[in-house]
């Protein structure tokens, strides 16, 4: 069963207090998720995580102020106090960079058309807290947004032909810049691809993850995709090497590992491997390429069960557990997105919307 899109749209407040009204329901049921992660990873409980949130509020006045007013707006709708929707958007930096989470992401040029995908894997007490976005803000392109209730941003695409993946990084570090998901809404809302850029080297990231970034601008200008090891720091680059960039949850650019000590689980380079190894004859290969095919490859299963496509490990703490939540993939060139919900080995029911 495919996810209802939720349209959000006018000034900020106007868009956070529908999406918290429309989501009060789940948002709670994400503060009652990440209270019990705080305890898991990092021993403190939500109290002390509102408090450690606080920290960044002055990050985001400086980088992103016009987000807190949408913040501000969820909070209002679903009926919870803003420091918990803020400490929701802040949950990578309080503990997510001391566990890291699953996710396999590539872009592929094949064709004149730039494809961007992503496996999203996370605890599965998340599955139904995943919400669509499609917003439609004041003076802004349109976007689509795959993510968490209470959440401003995650994976995703807009009108100009700009996307974003995410893979999560394990590192002790956290400095100065924007949180994670902020980043990735201001991203989302940029208007072209030096903006998009501009965030993560002007305004920074604050805590290590890799943005997978990737653009189809209008037909006399070039695609193009680059992996970004975000950090506090400047950030470590990876280009597209025959139309292909490919990334899971290990630090590989030489920029970043320079500055971070990242401890990734022992599956991440396999699954890199796995990745180019199933992706490396794509770029070359004649016939159709479409959103099934790429599934396929989201589906893979090789390494099971900390696969690409992972599924339920008994084997492992309680608290490392996770599984595919959703499966991904953006044909940036036609501005359209599908998902799959779920694993995309289970389905092959998929939401696909095309944004103007």
């Amino acid at each position: 069963m495919t996810l209802p899109v939720t349209e959000l749209s006018g000034s900020r407040r106007m868009i956070g207090e529908a999406h918290g009204r429309i989501h009060a329901r789940l948002i709670q049921h994400s503060l009652t998720v990440y209270a019990q992660l705080f305890h898991d990873f990092v021993g403190i409980d939500w109290d002390a995580a509102r408090r450690e949130a606080g920290r960044f509020q002055a990050m985001i006045e400086r980088g992103f102020p016009a987000i807190l007013e949408e913040m501000d707006g969820i909070a209002r709708g679903a009926g919870v106090d803003f420091t918990d929707v803020l400490t929701l958007n802040c949950r990578s930096e309080i503990a997510l960079t001391r566990a890291s989470g699953g996710c396999s992401a590539f872009a592929l040029l094949r064709d004149g058309q730039q494809w961007l995908a992503q496996n999203w894997d996370w605890r599965t007490d998340q599955l139904h807290n995943v919400v669509v976005l499609r917003i439609e803000g004041i003076g802004r392109p349109a976007l689509i947004s795959i993510g968490e209730a209470g959440m401003v941003g995650k994976v995703g695409l807009n009108a100009q032909g700009i996307g974003v993946c995410l893979n999560a990084i394990r590192s002790q570090t956290c400095g100065e810049g924007l949180p994670i998901h902020i980043a990735l809404r201001k991203i989302l809302e940029s208007p072209d691809w030096d903006s998009a850029l501009r965030v993560v080297t002007d305004d920074r990231v604050c805590s290590p993850a890799h943005f997978l970034l990737a653009s189809a601008p209008p037909a006399s200008e070039a695609c193009q995709a680059l992996g970004l090891e975000v950090l506090p720091g400047e950030p470590g680059r990876l280009e597209a090497q025959g139309g292909l960039v490919t990334h899971t949850n290990h630090l590989y650019a030489p920029a970043a590992t320079r500055q971070v000590e990242d401890f990734p689980r022992a599956d991440s380079r396999p699954r890199l491997a796995r990745l180019n190894a199933l992706l490396d004859g794509e770029s070359a290969s004649q016939g159709s390429l479409d959103e099934a095919r790429l599934f396929e490859i989201l589906s893979d299963h090789q390494g099971a069960p900390m696969s690409i496509c992972r599924h339920f490990n008994p084997d492992q703490p309680p608290d490392e557990r996770m599984e595919t939540l959703f499966a991904v993939v953006m044909n940036l060139s036609q501005r359209r997105l599908t998902l799959r919900h779920g694993k995309p080995c289970e389905t092959s029911d998929s939401l696909s919307l095309t944004l103007a």
